[in-house]
């Protein structure tokens, strides 16, 4: 990739020393360049290797001051958006050591692993590029030690909200409105999976005046509220059954295994692929609050997208999405734009796959957790821009592939994977994106586009072309055999 977009993701860069900032862009760029590789690989020397560790070991470096020029520019980007999707969802970073374990992690969820959790937001297009990321929040849990008091499930009920960690979803909730103020142009919808079906989250959400809409995926039935002269309809999901349907789908759905075999919850069951008939429905509800003696909440009224499988095979788990939305569900167009949207919710957790399994932010040796977190937000840049060049190939394939790489790099990975000589006119970048997958393994095929996986490979390999390019290729100058 174009050395280019370094510059534009660090223009705002302020790390409290003009060397610090230099030392970032080149970490930002050799890290880049070979994400799957180790830190000591992909600087290439032992110098480089020592400058990269001291940077994310340096006091004036921090997680934040890392990711803030990455935000600046994407935040250019989402102002040229007429509607942009703001996802945010929580990972876990697994920092466990098989001997010395790194100082400052905390316990995730079996406790028998340690590490730190990652909120983020991420912003989308409504066809699925990203971005890129506008808030990173790095933490871990706190040690329990034995004589810790084991609280039951009615004292973790009647904690304050903001004492415990899912208020992290509101925390995030008000960046992304304080993200509006600063596009009024710009149409922006937060997206949510079920972890964030808390009352006080949607109660936030529906303050006015209102500055983004929103989607949540439902994960309880909660209880209406009825009112006066209208029959008691007790509960969310009995209430939308009795809408007419909007309208009817075929659906592919993936098959998937049971992730813990002793959770009965239906989305957590093994479920084979198969199509599906999907019915859609809608309605308008005002939801109860909760009865919690510390809170004095009101009953709020949402909107409501329920899809439910019809005919499903007796011995697998039905499809049902109920979302809660402050978007409109009048027409079956709003509806059907509703599901559009929350499907790239998905987009999220290939962002994460990317961070995970192709820059192997686990994987990193760090003795402290402050040192771990400031690699991880380099990591988060690339993640971004690997996802990105994945992405616009399929947003965008008639555009020219100068758009991402620079000549040096295109007229290469050409020769190698066709065979012929480059063309005097660029290709373009949806068909130099395959160029680029099948250096990665990818095999073409029609209607299946490349995936990330193989466009990352791909790309690490296009980049060691890229040197060999300038170094001995036709337009090298000073080549080896002139020497």
């Amino acid at each position: 990739m174009s050395e280019d977009w370094i510059l534009e993701e660090t223009q705002t860069v302020s790390l409290g020393d003009a060397r610090l900032n230099t030392r970032f862009r080149e970490v930002l760029a050799q890290l880049g360049a070979r994400p799957t590789a180790s830190i000591p690989a992909a600087c290439g020397g032992h110098t480089e290797m020592t400058a990269a560790y001291r940077l994310f070991d340096n006091e004036n470096v921090t997680f934040e001051r890392i990711l803030a020029p990455h935000t600046q520019a994407s935040r250019t980007r989402m102002a040229a958006q007429a509607t942009v999707l703001l996802v945010q969802d929580t990972t876990e970073i697994d920092a466990t050591r098989p001997k010395q374990q790194v100082e400052g992690a905390g316990p995730l969820n079996e406790g028998t692993r340690q590490g730190m959790l990652l909120q983020v937001l991420h912003a989308f297009t409504p066809d699925g590029t990203p971005l890129g990321t506008l808030v990173g929040t790095p933490w871990a849990r706190d040690e329990k030690t034995n004589d810790a008091p084991v609280l039951s499930r009615a004292q973790r009920y009647a904690l304050p909200f903001e004492n415990k960690e899912s208020y992290r979803w509101l925390e995030t909730l008000n960046q992304a409105q304080d993200e509006a103020d600063r596009h009024p142009d710009t149409q922006f919808i937060c997206i949510c999976d079920s972890e964030a079906d808390i009352y006080e989250v949607l109660h936030a959400a529906q303050a006015e005046p209102r500055r983004i809409d929103w989607i949540v995926r439902g994960c309880q039935n909660r209880a209406l509220q009825s009112n006066v002269g209208e029959p008691a309809m007790h509960h969310l999901c009995e209430y939308v059954l009795t809408r007419p349907v909007l309208f009817s789908k075929t659906i592919n759905v993936r098959g998937r295994d049971a992730k813990i075999a002793a959770n009965t919850r239906g989305r957590r069951q093994a479920r084979q692929s198969r199509s599906a008939c999907v019915e859609v429905r809608s309605a308008r509800v005002t939801l109860r609050p909760p009865r919690q003696r510390d809170a004095h909440l009101p009953a709020i009224a949402v909107n409501v997208v329920l899809v439910k499988e019809i005919d499903a095979p007796a011995n697998d788990v039905p499809v049902e999405w109920c979302l809660l939305t402050s978007l409109p569900v009048e027409t079956a167009e709003q509806v059907s734009t509703i599901i559009q949207y929350y499907c790239m919710r998905w987009m999220i957790e290939i962002f994460f796959r990317v961070l995970k399994s192709g820059c192997h932010v686990e994987q990193r040796r760090f003795e402290t957790l402050d040192r771990l977190q400031n690699c991880l937000a380099v990591y988060l840049i690339i993640a971004w821009r690997t996802l990105y060049v994945c992405r616009l190939g399929r947003a965008c394939p008639d555009i020219n592939c100068e758009a991402i790489f620079d000549p040096a790099e295109w007229k290469p990975v050409w020769k190698i994977v066709r065979h012929t000589n480059p063309p005097t006119k660029p290709p373009s970048l949806g068909e130099m994106t395959i160029l680029v997958a099948q250096l990665g393994g990818y095999i073409y095929r029609k209607n299946s586009p490349p995936g990330p996986q193989t466009i990352w490979i791909g790309l690490q390999r296009a980049h060691d072309f890229a040197i060999c390019w300038k170094t001995f290729g036709p337009e090298a100058q000073g080549r080896a055999q002139d020497v």
